[in-house]
């Protein structure tokens, strides 16, 4: 059998049904992590992805989560020689509230549903149908191989993703050596564009925190008062402006990120990001780093906002000098950063500049960083897989805009991360009507057949 035939075979995996049967009977259990769904989150992993794996020659265990019971962790392994590479993959089982009541397309969240080109239901995008795809392409290779794949597999399956990925680092830390690898490829989020497909080597990092100012209890007349007592939201303002100017752009040096290397730059060169009418707003040109593509500001680069803020009370303001401010605000930092330096330079800039009454309190932990160089060989070799199989070059981005627990797979367990995203920017993952594009899961069924095809293949950049 050759690679062709098993792209081929993944293909027909698609166009006679199987891939809806397997992703329907996925869907429809209700696994949504935000109500802590905790038996339906346990059956997904007991009942239908460990037998699923089970019958492709894997052995698997289910366990608790340290932190969060509701949310069980899985385990499993297909060894073939300790001769051969490692691939470590990942996929969570949980999604986010089904929302059934705001569906207007296919047939609400817990159905599968197919209209034109689009593929409804709730985790079809995000994550459910992203592993269907790639244990499928596992299936295939090993049909095509004759029952080997020449490489060994180590899944691991997580239901908290969509609630912050509670306990994750510590089940991964307490289980590093099950989980060692060679490499890490997954699936998650989507591409740049539906017709291009993508890797991804890591993700920027996020911290949120509040800027709180509280002067006085209840607030006094505007017109007895004005002007004679302090007004905590023009301080806040004029504290935030020294953070971050008007145009976006991050002021203290202490949060700003390190300058592109010559490798991210020829990454994301050729890099667009799409304003089609799916992105629902278009790119503000002159926000942001100065000289620094569309593409530089959101993979390379770090953001300070405001994501919400308020003082006295905005529904039904009175003519009163409020009593308090507050600013929910976040970083989004990449790789090369010291993080934990963040909030004790904004500590510092406060103090020195008269806005030492600011409260600055951390809101939620903070996720890490990650970034595998898009010169890595790992990188280099996954992209030259996808354009064999698809011959279109494909968007390498050396981190998201977003974030995710790779950092979890990079530094907790120790192993380069690809990843191969199947879904794309319109596909309402986290609102109602989420769906997958027929095309897009066609094409990535085909790409991961050839990715597993080629890592069974001597030359891999295998390290010792």
């Amino acid at each position: 059998m050759t690679r062709a035939q098993a792209a081929a075979g993944a293909l027909d995996y698609f166009d006679t049904g199987r891939f809806h049967a397997d992703l329907a009977r996925r869907v429809a259990i209700e696994t949504e992590s935000q109500e802590s769904r905790g038996e339906a989150l346990s059956a997904y992993l007991q009942s239908e992805i460990g037998p699923s794996l089970e019958r492709l020659g894997f052995r698997w265990h289910c366990f608790e989560n340290p932190v969060a019971p509701c949310c069980p962790f899985l385990i499993a392994e297909r060894r073939e020689s300790a001769d051969l590479p490692t691939v470590l993959t990942y996929g969570h089982g949980d999604v986010v509230r089904g929302q059934g009541s705001r569906w207007t397309r296919g047939n609400g969240p817990w159905n599968v549903a197919v209209e034109g080109d689009r593929i409804y239901g709730r985790g079809t995008a995000d994550n459910k149908g992203q592993h269907t795809i790639n244990f499928a392409a596992l299936e295939q290779v090993l049909a095509a191989r004759g029952g080997a794949l020449g490489f060994n597999v180590r899944v691991l399956m997580e239901t908290g993703e969509e609630i912050g990925s509670p306990g994750l680092r510590e089940f991964a830390q307490a289980h590093r050596a099950a989980l060692a690898a060679d490499v890490f490829i997954a699936s998650d989020g989507p591409r740049l564009r539906a017709d291009t497909p993508m890797l991804y080597l890591g993700s920027r990092g996020v911290m949120n925190f509040s800027l709180a100012l509280k002067l006085r209890e209840g607030g006094h007349h505007s017109g007895n008062w004005g002007g004679l007592l302090a007004n905590p939201a023009t301080i806040l303002v004029n504290a935030i402006a020294g953070i971050v100017d008007r145009r976006g752009r991050i002021r203290l040096d202490a949060l700003r990120a390190p300058p592109p290397t010559d490798a991210v730059r020829r990454a994301l060169a050729d890099c667009v990001v799409d304003e089609g009418p799916e992105a629902g707003a278009a790119i503000d040109k002159d926000w942001g780093e100065r000289d620094f593509t569309p593409a530089e500001r959101v993979f390379s680069s770090n953001t300070f906002e405001v994501l919400a803020m308020t003082a006295g009370n905005p529904e039904q303001p009175v003519n009163a000098v409020p009593p308090s401010a507050i600013a929910h605000c976040q970083l989004r930092f990449i790789a090369g950063c010291d993080w934990q330096g963040f909030l004790p330079a904004i500590r510092r800039y406060l103090d020195a500049n008269g806005y030492g009454a600011i409260a600055l309190e951390l809101r939620e932990h903070p996720m890490r960083a990650t970034r595998l160089a898009p010169d890595d060989p790992w990188a280099v070799w996954a992209a030259q897989s996808l354009e064999t199989t698809t011959g279109i070059k494909p968007t390498i981005l050396p981190n998201t805009g977003g974030s995710l627990p790779n950092d979890v797979f990079a530094d907790a367990i120790g192993v380069p991360t690809v990843w191969v995203p199947h879904s794309y920017g319109g596909c309402s993952q986290h609102a109602p009507d989420e769906h997958l594009l027929v095309p897009v899961v066609r094409q990535a069924l085909a790409i991961m057949a050839g990715l597993f095809w080629d890592l069974g293949e001597r030359g891999t950049p295998r390290t010792p």
